[in-house]
């Protein structure tokens, strides 16, 4: 099993941005961000593998960043432009197949994820 842990949560204004940092308790083939906003399903934020692939949600709409190391096993995700709507808890997962992208059952480590709040 893999240990994850999130940092880099906290509020902002609209247009601010943040910086969220995972992780990983040791070398997975794939790492992505989701999030769940209040009242709604989790979602697909970004993915990176350790061939360098990464995916993007269609909202993410070039406001944020992904990128890992695997040296590391780190994973981190620059959130520019923020919006209201982006408010969410930010989670980790970590996969041990190389193309898991956005799909969440591809996922079998989950951490307990981040604040994100972004007021108006």
């Amino acid at each position: 099993q893999v240990r994850l842990v999130e940092s880099g949560g906290g509020s902002v204004q609209a247009g601010g941005s943040l910086r969220l940092s995972c992780k990983a308790s040791v070398y997975t083939q794939s790492l992505a961000w989701f999030r769940q906003r209040p009242g709604e399903e989790r979602e697909g934020v970004a993915s990176w593998n350790t061939w360098g692939d990464t995916r993007y949600a269609d909202f993410v709409a070039g406001r944020f960043t992904v990128s890992g190391d695997s040296d590391s096993h780190t994973l981190t995700l620059q959130l520019n432009n923020l919006k209201p709507e982006d408010t969410a808890v930010y989670i980790c997962a970590a996969a041990h197949v190389r193309y898991a992208v956005l799909y969440a059952p591809n996922y079998d480590d989950w951490g307990q994820g981040t604040q994100v709040t972004v007021s108006p």
